[in-house]
């Protein structure tokens, strides 16, 4: 039960992040649920769009069809159905008028509503900061929690109830732009977690805008920065075999031997230590953590202070009255521990859903980005672990 909600509850905070500061729209889930009635609207004025052009394209269809038929019959004896006083009336007619008309329905763009939705709600759209931000907090999710990319990617995260309507997987793109952002903050580790990622799913067969040259080229930097050499060539290697004139690549194939050979010629007796400095490397690679991001991130995992059955045992449910309030008499309220030292008291069913809808509807307009306390400055400030409205 504590498993689940603690996975819930990091992985809300997470994806609340942003690093935005006109709106910080991913600290907030009210902010985000506007953005999903938002899209909800611009799909229903989409469609709205789509009927049109189709009704647009009906309407052409039909007058073609029509007059595919009648020329075809027409070309067959000219001077016989010109003959015809209504045929060649019509003949004028068609080519003065309708022709026109068909000209000014072809001409006409359905688009105006869409394009004048879209551009009103636009104002209201988050920015590149803002996807900046909802990437870092896929990326601190992955590392608290350290979980494999192929699970995130799937959308199976551990203490999430499988089978539900909304679980979403990750595209290559996906894949790609999360290792993009990564490698645009320098952050070669997750670029080449994401990298790989994306590369797997290609290999696998996913059909993809994202070429397989793209990712081997961002794949192979991003090893090579960080120390491992014979994985950056062998990268190279395969870039090459995809695409033999790749500029770039073959300047790194030349680079990366000559330093490998370099590196290895050395570092012959000092394996062991080049190892462990590697792994150093990764672990930097990561981003440094304060001693606190480590606690909570442990104690996510269930890695914290554990609680002895003997203690366990004295944590009650209850119903609680206040000294026997005439008011609580009435309507006690459902009490639960959650930890004896420092004593944490969780209360249930206090108000209803609709009452709670209320509180947030007038709070949501004073929302603002909760901050913490700078030891170095003394001043509040916004902080990357912590990303809660107040």
């Amino acid at each position: 039960k504590m498993g689940v909600r603690s996975v819930c509850c990091i992985l809300l905070i997470s994806l609340l992040k942003s690093s935005s500061a006109h709106n910080d729209f991913f600290t907030s889930i009210g902010h985000m649920t506007d953005l999903l009635y938002t899209e909800k609207d611009l799909v229903t004025s989409l469609k709205d769009y789509i009927k049109a052009e189709e009704s647009k394209l009906e309407q052409v269809k039909q007058w073609a069809e029509k007059l595919d038929a009648l020329t075809a019959t027409a070309t067959q004896d000219p001077e016989g159905f010109l003959g015809h006083p209504v045929n060649a009336f019509k003949l004028m007619k068609r080519l003065n008028t309708e022709w026109g008309e068909v000209e000014d329905l072809v001409l006409k763009d359905m688009s105006d509503g869409f394009i004048s939705n879209l551009t009103i709600q636009r104002q209201y759209f988050p920015n590149d900061e803002d996807q900046t931000g909802a990437a870092k907090a896929l990326l601190r999710l992955q590392d608290t929690y350290q979980l494999d990319t192929q699970i995130i990617s799937s959308g199976d995260l551990p203490g999430v109830t499988t089978g539900l309507p909304f679980k979403s997987t990750m595209t290559v793109e996906d894949c790609f732009e999360l290792g993009k952002i990564a490698y645009s903050e320098a952050d070669y580790y997750h670029t080449e977690l994401w990298m790989a990622q994306a590369l797997k799913q290609l290999d696998e067969g996913e059909e993809s805008s994202v070429e397989t040259v793209t990712v081997l080229d961002y794949l192979s930097y991003s090893v090579y920065q960080q120390g491992e050499l014979e994985r950056a060539l062998n990268h190279t290697k395969r870039l090459l075999s995809v695409d033999p004139e790749h500029q770039r690549a073959l300047g790194n194939l030349k680079y990366f031997e000559y330093q490998l050979a370099k590196q290895k010629k050395a570092e012959k007796e000092q394996s062991v230590k080049e190892e462990s400095k590697k792994e150093q490397e990764k672990t930097v690679g990561k981003g440094e953590y304060l001693p606190e991001k480590r606690k909570y991130e442990q104690l996510c995992r269930g890695q914290g202070v554990r609680m002895s059955p003997r203690r366990q045992r004295r944590l009650l449910c209850r119903y609680y009255n206040s000294n026997r309030h005439p008011f609580y008499i009435i309507g006690p309220v459902k009490q639960e521990d959650e930890w004896d030292r420092p004593r944490i008291i969780r209360y249930h069913d206090i108000i209803s859903e609709k009452e709670m809808e209320k509180v947030k509807e007038l709070a949501k307009p004073r929302l603002w980005r909760a901050t913490v306390h700078d030891p170095q400055t003394g001043k509040l400030t916004t902080a990357q672990y912590r990303v809660s409205k107040r």
